[in-house]
């Protein structure tokens, strides 16, 4: 299928069309659209990002980004959207495809109007795939269906995207994002930041570790701990690995045994931890949400950082309106777009 740029404030026209990859899946094709409702939040207009001279133009040359869409999280989809593009030397080559669990045209609408040059597609995951699936974690927000759409990413994506980066929408990126696009996979079929210090123990309950049929699937590997809210996948290679099949089969243990607490992350643990590509962790300074339980300040890791991810509990549009900021949440206050705002880019 052709990208469909999409340009100026007109009326939503929405045709859908079943995938033939998945049946489960529709991918949204856009047209013009109309006024936002006073339902949804207000955002400025982004400023239009152009590519530099450097930049080809082939279907080669463009950057594929999958987030999940969802009303509840779009002040911060809009932030990472726009730091991506003030930061790419090639903002016109990316194309970003979002994926939501329920149609919300108000949400497009704001899409539309706050970029109207974004080159997008929009999918729709259906939730009952997962819903029979999913286990209690120990936060809500974490046990949400468009949670789990990431395991999908191979089957609801067309064909000719062999490539995807995945990033969650509680993040900012303040670096050339063709930098991490770029890794070389070393014939591995995801690429992430590596945290090989921390207690990896901790991510799975003493039932799994007590039970040598299921703490065995390690063996033979060295696995860390890496965050799935920012990983490059070879789709193909997902694909015809069957890892779709693999996440799940964890995630039927999970609900006969109770394993792990931590929503979709641990069956990724499971099946890739200590055979992925490892990526420089200026790539996800994590963790900067606080934990999953009372999102308390957490201050920057030390080192060089690209991209700033509020992973846990604590988000930083929330404490910001409430004007409770943790100091790191001023990093990101600049790329918000909601309503008027006293912050700049410049900022």
């Amino acid at each position: 299928m052709a990208f469909l740029p999409l340009f100026g404030l007109l009326s939503i026209l929405l045709t859908t069309a079943a995938s033939t990859a998945n049946p489960f899946v529709t991918e949204i094709r856009h047209g013009v659209i109309r006024k936002p409702s006073s339902e949804v939040p207000i955002f400025r207009e982004a400023p239009a990002f152009r590519n530099g001279d450097i930049c080809g133009s082939s279907a080669s040359d463009r950057i594929h980004i999958a987030m999940t869409l969802d009303a509840n999280y779009l002040r911060g989809t809009m932030a990472a959207v726009l730091s991506i593009l003030q930061h790419s030397t090639c903002p016109e080559n990316v194309v970003f495809h979002f994926l939501w669990a329920k149609y919300e045209p108000e949400v497009l609408v704001s899409i539309n109007s706050t970029f109207p040059y974004l080159n997008f597609r929009v999918y729709r995951f259906d939730s009952n795939r997962v819903r029979g699936k999913i286990s209690k974690s120990i936060r809500q927000a974490l046990d949400q269906p468009l949670n789990y759409a990431r395991i999908y990413l191979a089957d609801i994506l067309q064909a000719d995207v062999r490539r995807v980066l995945y990033l969650d929408s509680d993040l900012v990126v303040v670096d050339d994002i063709v930098k991490l696009w770029e890794v070389d996979l070393e014939g591995k079929v995801l690429a992430a930041p590596e945290y090989c210090h921390a207690n990896f123990t901790k991510y799975f309950t003493d039932l799994f570790w007590s039970d040598k049929g299921l703490s065995s699937t390690f063996d033979g590997r060295k696995p860390c701990y890496f965050n799935t809210g920012v990983m490059v996948v070879d789709v193909d290679k997902w694909r015809q690995g069957g890892y779709t099949q693999k996440v799940e089969e964890w995630m039927t243990v999970q609900k006969q045994k109770r394993i792990y607490t931590l929503g979709s992350l641990p069956p990724f643990l499971l099946v890739l931890a200590g055979n992925i590509k490892a990526v420089n962790h200026r790539w996800n300074q994590h963790g900067l949400g606080g934990d999953n339980l009372e999102g308390k300040c957490r201050s920057l890791h030390p080192g060089p950082i690209s991209l700033l991810h509020w992973s846990g509990k604590g988000k930083p549009w929330l404490r910001l309106d409430s004007r409770k900021p943790c100091a790191v949440d001023h990093l990101w206050a600049p790329y918000d777009l909601y309503g008027p705002s006293i912050h700049t880019i410049e900022d």
